[in-house]
């Protein structure tokens, strides 16, 4: 059996469907069977191509993914800074009214301000969390598909390898 570069995708499908046809037609087994092999490796490098290209759009979308929630978080941050302004101005007017009345009242107030403002900080935390962790997950997910698309040209590659 002579080995020869064939040519992949569908072209070399194409080509292999004519080759098994011709090797049938004519009786030419070694054809045939060679015009199999190259109509397999097409599909299989058809196959990696196109897990290829799903793995990258994957990356992409998890990459929009991340930074949409990344955009998530720094609103939640800011507003989170607007809430604490607003919550500190707040506080500071009902200082000055506080100063009027006793100091027993003033320190009440007080700690209701700081527990507003650990609320929105561990609200804004949490939820970076989740965006963090979903980001995670998807990279992951991108990174199989790529692994599987690998795979899958290996296994183009063994069933008919190319030469150097």
């Amino acid at each position: 059996m002579t080995e020869e570069r064939t040519a992949g995708g569908i072209a070399g499908k194409i080509a292999g469907k004519a080759k098994a046809a011709v090797g049938s037609v004519l009786g030419r087994d070694e054809l045939a069977r060679e015009g199999r092999l190259q109509e397999a490796q097409g599909e299989a490098e058809a196959e990696a191509r196109r897990q290829e290209a799903e793995a990258a759009q994957h990356e992409e979308e998890a990459e929009l993914a991340a930074a949409q929630a990344e955009n998530r978080a720094e609103a939640e941050r800011l507003r989170a800074e607007v809430d604490e302004q607003r919550s500190q101005e707040r506080i500071d007017a009902e200082e000055a009214e506080a100063k009027s009345r006793a100091a027993a009242d003033a320190a009440k107030e007080k700690q209701r301000a700081e527990a507003d403002r650990q609320a929105a900080e561990s609200s804004a935390g949490a939820q970076e969390e989740q965006a963090e962790r979903e980001a995670t997950a998807e990279a992951v997910e991108a990174a199989e598909r790529r692994q599987e698309a690998v795979r899958a040209e290996t296994r183009a590659d063994q069933i008919d390898p190319e030469e150097d």
